[in-house]
């Protein structure tokens, strides 16, 4: 870490931390079960712009590109606007981890739009900053500004040492950890696990999208509501106005029309009309009682319904494989092991799918998008030709 945002960090830590506090975030990393088995899942979808760096500004405009503003002017508390149109006051320590994400993002070239889906990703997880964790006894001796609990992530970007993304000293250092969220070429993990860089087409997905690639929530939901916050700091603490084409807000997170479909048979169409009767339920780990479900107890309710018993979970089994999906046929998400999934939901047709989703968005009609690793199987025959 440069010795100027070293000498930063440390006067940052001795000013009054009372100035403000950001909300409390829920922690994004934790696990989602299906059916005992644990689960990851994945992927909002966002608007598809694409950024230019400041080294692409440059030559386009033939001005020199912007640098980030020495972390030691950045001093007292920062407000910026937060989900929901709720004010947020950033501590100078919070804004020292955010200058971290865009000094590190500069210096390995990346665009803006990458650094605000960074900073984003620190805000959901951590609130921009240091989190120890009770169950690394070893990062509970280092410099923290709180403590989380998420399995054994740690951080301000809560990765976790276990699965490959660096020791717990390093996690628990804030340019590290800028670092290796942003991965690519000169990042310390030389790709796996993957940082933002290293994930193929990251500049066309949208920010929660780019984000969930790099991280595998199992709160997809959540990261594009810091959209417009991450803009704010970026602009206060950069020092300048960020381009325009990388000024994005949330997408839409529902709720979403089912798609308009003809020509299906009876039991697709009952499927799918189960599968809307389902839509609001709650999320319970291992559950499969009505509207009291897993993702796997929602779809078993739902193929009950038309006469069709599927096994309480890996269920894709009673398939076969699809690369021509039809509503009604199973979608399986989020690959933990050899021909196996974490995530199961109906599709609906037209890239939209059914699913209990997460504690926090419950069961709804969202894109096939918001979840990795998408495979899908068929239970039924094809659909009768028009």
């Amino acid at each position: 870490m440069p010795g100027a945002a070293l000498a930063t960090m440390a006067k940052a830590r001795l000013i009054q931390r009372a100035l403000g506090a950001l909300v409390v975030v829920v922690p994004v990393g934790m696990a989602v079960l299906l059916g005992g088995t644990a689960i990851l899942v994945a992927q909002i979808v966002g608007t598809n712009t694409a950024c230019t760096s400041t080294t692409q500004e440059s030559a386009s405009t033939g001005t020199a590109p912007h640098t980030t503003a020495p972390l030691s002017d950045v001093i007292g508390s920062l407000t910026v606007p937060g989900p929901d149109g709720v004010s947020l006051t950033l501590d100078p320590q919070q804004q020292s981890i955010a200058g971290n994400y865009i000094s590190v993002g500069h210096s390995v070239g990346v665009p803006a739009k990458g650094i605000q889906i960074a900073i984003m990703v620190a805000l959901q997880e951590s609130g921009l900053r240091m989190l120890a964790n009770p169950a690394v006894p070893e990062s509970l001796s280092m410099p923290h500004d709180g403590l989380g609990y998420d399995h054994d992530s740690l951080g301000s970007a809560q990765q976790r040492p276990s699965a490959g993304w660096g020791t717990v000293e390093k996690l628990m250092t804030p340019a590290y950890d800028a670092e290796t969220f942003f991965g690519g070429p000169r990042g310390p993990n030389r790709g796996s696990p993957p940082g933002l860089l290293d994930i193929p087409g990251w500049t066309s997905m949208g920010l929660g999208q780019a984000a969930q690639a790099v991280q595998v929530s199992a709160f997809p939901e959540l990261y594009d509501r810091w959209a417009p916050t991450a803009l704010a700091i970026m602009a206060s603490i950069d020092g300048t106005d960020t381009p325009q084409t990388c000024v994005q807000t949330a997408p839409s997170d529902g709720p979403f029309s089912a798609p308009v479909l003809t020509n299906l048979s009876a039991t697709r169409q009952a499927i799918l009309r189960y599968a809307q009767e389902g839509v609001g339920g709650s999320y319970v780990w291992g559950g499969t009682a009505v509207k009291a479900w897993d993702c796997s107890g929602y779809v078993q309710w739902i193929y009950v319904q038309v006469g069709i018993a599927l096994p309480r979970t890996e269920q894709w089994l009673a398939g076969q494989a699809t690369s021509a999906p039809q509503p009604g046929d199973l979608v399986v998400q989020v690959p933990d092991g050899p021909n196996h999934w974490g995530h199961v939901g109906i599709y609906a047709g037209d890239g939209m799918m059914y699913s209990a989703l997460n504690p926090s968005a419950g069961t709804l009609l969202h894109p096939v998008s918001w979840n990795p690793g998408t495979q899908y199987f068929r239970l039924l025959g094809p659909v009768p030709a028009a």
